[in-house]
């Protein structure tokens, strides 16, 4: 339970935010939130994180994609099953990433490409656009990466 409800909260917070934007924001339209610091956008991105892979009539890409993700749900499944109950401080981190690429997975079935909504930028700068699964993976990776990096309970192997 601790690891499939907040992974499928985040998959409807995804998709539902994502619904708005396509029902609300025509395609590469946008709309002011915080002056020159935050729009809404609607953007497509048929590749993966900052637009790698994003080439317009290249279906190799959407299919390594996929077939990545799905590799990395099966990972993520299976590192969950496996653990153990010192190791609950991971369940959470690792729910929010397989939320998040279950939700761009769900687009990129559906639509072929991921939409992308959330576009923070100073002056002419833009940080690429991204949506809820992008945020979910983001800090569920650097959540997982703190925890194993630092509270982790496995001792490093001895060297001598």
């Amino acid at each position: 339970m601790l690891f499939s409800i907040p992974a499928l909260a985040i998959i409807v917070l995804d998709q539902i935010s994502k619904g708005i934007v396509l029902r609300a924001i025509p395609l590469h339209g946008s709309i002011s939130v915080i002056g020159d610091f935050f729009n809404l956008v609607h953007t497509r991105n048929r590749g993966m994180a900052f637009g790698l892979m994003n080439r317009p009539g290249s279906h190799l890409g959407f299919y390594l994609l996929v077939t990545a993700t799905f590799v990395a749900v099966g990972v993520l499944i299976f590192w969950f099953l496996r653990l153990k109950h010192k190791d609950r401080p991971l369940i959470l981190p690792l729910s929010f990433v397989l939320g998040g690429a279950l939700g761009n997975l769900i687009d990129r079935l559906r639509l072929g490409e991921v939409v992308d909504f959330i576009d923070f930028f100073v002056g002419s700068c833009h940080w690429p656009a991204f949506n809820v699964a992008d945020s979910a993976i983001t800090v569920g990776t650097i959540w997982l990466a703190i925890q194993v990096l630092f509270f982790s309970s496995a001792k490093p192997l001895n060297t001598q």
